[in-house]
């Protein structure tokens, strides 16, 4: 579904491959296997994709929701906000963003597990600003390893990291100066807005 329509969109905005391409910084190589079916854009680039179709990104994935309305960012899979688990990039959706979001790149991950309550619940929705950098105190989504992702509040003191729970049955997690470069353990974005379910 997805290589037809993005061949149909390119054509009705009258866009050759290659100038598709440039557009969203891109190899006129890489979107002709989108389009065959080849293979397929990671969420960063779907995006990109259907800002400069000027649709959602459900629409070019074959919903039926075309128009874009306000910005919005694909839901990736799950954050687990407990021990950390794979960091799935399944696409489960998109939300909106606030009309305040202008300054960055932004995705939203589900929220899975319960190291994070009473505030993040399980299946909540957090957006989070892409930085690689956190001040302490500040919630971020972390990588651990190259597979796993958890959401905690980052504690940063010249030794090391702390990823700290909100929820006071989780023990902390410290991880020395030499593991953060060897694990890796490195910093996805800010978490910057929960869209709780009531």
């Amino acid at each position: 579904m997805l290589q037809e329509r993005l061949r149909t969109l390119r054509k009705e905005a009258k866009l050759s491959q290659r100038t598709l391409a440039a557009k969203v910084g891109m190899s006129q190589q890489a979107l002709a296997k989108y389009e065959a079916g080849d293979a397929t854009p990671n969420p960063e680039r779907l995006r990109q994709l259907a800002q400069v179709l000027h649709v959602s990104v459900d629409y070019l994935l074959g919903g039926e929701q075309r128009e874009t309305g306000s910005p919005t960012v694909p839901v990736l899979g799950q954050v687990a906000a407990g021990v950390p688990i794979e960091a799935i990039e399944d696409i489960e959706g998109e939300v909106p963003l606030s009309e305040d979001m202008t300054d960055g790149n932004y995705f939203a991950l589900r929220i899975h597990g319960h190291s994070m309550e009473p505030r993040m619940r399980e299946g909540d929705i957090v957006i989070v600003r892409q930085q690689p950098d956190i001040e302490n105190g500040q919630v971020a989504v972390v990588m651990v390893g190259n597979e796993s992702a958890t959401c905690k509040k980052i504690l940063l003191s010249k030794d090391g990291i702390t990823l700290i729970s909100t929820n006071p049955a989780y023990d902390p997690m410290f991880f020395s100066g030499s593991e953060v470069e060897q694990l890796p353990v490195r910093i996805l974005g800010r978490v910057v807005e929960l869209r709780a379910k009531y």
